[in-house]
């Protein structure tokens, strides 16, 4: 969720020079794009999500006790009590690079595992906690320790004016208020990051909006939200409402959401960073004792525009990065959502590395061919639907989304990690778990869709049918087999 702030409130003088500093940050940070250096390309990185369940399969409130058992700088607090991030070290994709990145991940993952079981936790990747109630929104229990946690739930609140309306209709259907935006924490997702240089930066964001559809069909881990059948990837609008700062009236004027698709395609980085500062208030005013132009080895820290780009909640979000020796921009690509599995995780980035590396080296730009609302629609259909959805793509017209993965995108992704310089070996193996996924229709959501209703159709009640769901999950998340291969058994007993 970023850097702590200091107070859980602010006042309005705060919030005027906050105003101020943040233009001059902007400003700062178009002169220093057109004359300063970067980092050169060459790096992805990768942060998850993950919850923390105790033995019956519910939500352990306990990340604090988590953390101090896990004792690893590269794990830290989420909104969320039950929640905790980590944060794998960057590496390069070329070589054997994506087997690093699985081997790594399953070496901290198992570590992490092991040291929470000492506090009776157990940590599960899923987008969606099956196992959440509504009672999870009645009080602040459920929200970590930290003045920005508070701060953000405050803000949010504030700016609204009343509770926050869930209302989402799907298989089943769900509507309540919650008095927090404790719905937020349920969301949780796999973070890829791509390093850039300037010139790069907009044809792989315009690429990775393109892909944003397929992507999540692909990958789609989260149908169920407060104990109902929804979207097969839910967690796209439930993270939308539950830190929503419109009240019903600024939502009918068309004024933007917080979390965002966007609306055109961009020629650099700086539209992004200019649309946050245009479209969007503060909600974390927190001024910093730096001045705009104060620098680190002569790079500008901007420290208010990064502040509040980290509340604007871009799917493909913009990163300004002075650390180092020389100053970074990345692409953290945030839709996807955590899990099933560490081979599944992989594969899902693989998909993104390779495919936006081949689209935006295209001769003929696919983004020049297709309309920002069409990337859009896709992108919402796939979130509905998962992979029984039906896109629309340049040059083929209306298709199942299985059909344009399997003929079309997956080859893509083929030469685009190739020309990244990946091994062979990993390509065949990795795209092949998603080539076989697709074939099989069955990714993490539809997995527990249908384990549900077999469920259900040997006589569990819901709640009780949703804690075996997530105990068979758990079993077969550790085993590492793609979850296109789990049995959708209900072995009950």
């Amino acid at each position: 969720m970023g850097a702590e702030v200091k107070t859980k409130t602010f006042t309005r003088e705060q919030r005027t020079r906050y105003r101020e500093r943040l233009l001059e940050n902007l400003e700062t940070f178009a002169d220093y794009l057109s004359t300063g250096k970067f980092a050169h390309t060459g790096t992805i990185g990768l942060e998850l999500e993950l919850n923390l369940t105790n033995a019956d399969c519910s939500p352990a409130l306990r990340n604090s006790d988590v953390l101090e058992a896990i004792a690893d700088p590269s794990f830290q607090t989420e909104i969320g009590a039950f929640n905790i991030e980590m944060n794998h070290p960057a590496l390069s994709v070329s070589g054997q690079g994506l087997k690093d990145l699985e081997d790594g991940l399953r070496r901290q993952l198992n570590r992490a595992e092991e040291r929470a079981a000492a506090v009776r936790a157990q940590i599960l990747m899923i987008g969606i906690l099956p196992t959440l109630k509504q009672d999870l929104v009645e009080d602040m229990s459920w929200l970590s320790p930290g003045k920005r946690y508070a701060a953000l739930n405050t803000s949010v609140l504030q700016a609204r004016g009343e509770d926050v309306l869930m209302d989402l209709r799907g298989l089943e259907s769900v509507s309540f208020y919650a008095k927090n935006i404790a719905p937020e924490a349920a969301c949780t997702s796999v973070q890829l990051h791509v390093q850039l240089e300037p010139a790069e930066f907009a044809p792989v964001w315009n690429a990775a909006q393109v892909i944003a559809g397929p992507q999540v069909a692909l990958a789609a881990n989260s149908p169920i939200f407060m104990e109902k059948l929804l979207w097969h990837e839910t967690r796209i609008e439930v993270f939308k409402q539950a830190i929503d700062t419109r009240p019903p009236e600024m939502r009918n004027q068309g004024v933007r959401p917080r979390v965002w698709f966007g609306e055109r395609w961009i020629t650099s980085i700086f539209d992004l960073f200019e649309e946050n500062v245009r479209y969007f208030p503060s909600l974390l005013p927190e001024l910093s004792r730096t001045t705009a132009r104060q620098t680190r080895g002569g790079a500008p820290l901007l420290p208010e525009l990064r502040l509040h780009n980290g509340t604007v909640y871009r799917w493909n979000r913009p990163i300004y990065d002075p650390g180092g020796e020389l100053p970074h921009l990345r692409l953290e690509n945030r839709l996807l959502p955590a899990g099933p599995t560490v081979l599944d995780t992989v594969a899902n980035a693989a998909f993104f590395f390779g495919l936006v590396r081949r689209l935006r080296t295209a001769d003929r730009p696919l983004w020049s061919r297709l309309a920002f609302q069409s990337a859009e629609a896709n992108f919402l259909a796939c979130a509905r639907h998962g992979l029984e959805a039906t896109v629309y793509w340049p040059g083929l017209g209306d298709l199942p989304v299985v059909e344009l993965i399997i003929r079309h995108l997956l080859p893509l992704a083929a030469e685009g990690l190739a020309d990244l310089g990946v091994d062979a070996d990993l390509i065949e193996e990795y795209l092949g778990v998603l080539r076989e996924r697709a074939q099989s229709e069955q990714n993490g959501s539809k997995w527990q869709i249908e384990t549900l209703r077999r469920l259900e159709s040997e006589g569990l009640e819901r709640s009780a049918a949703l804690a075996r769901l997530t105990s068979l999950y758990a079993s077969n998340m550790h085993s590492n087999l793609p979850v296109h291969t789990w049995p959708v058994a209900a072995v009950i007993g």
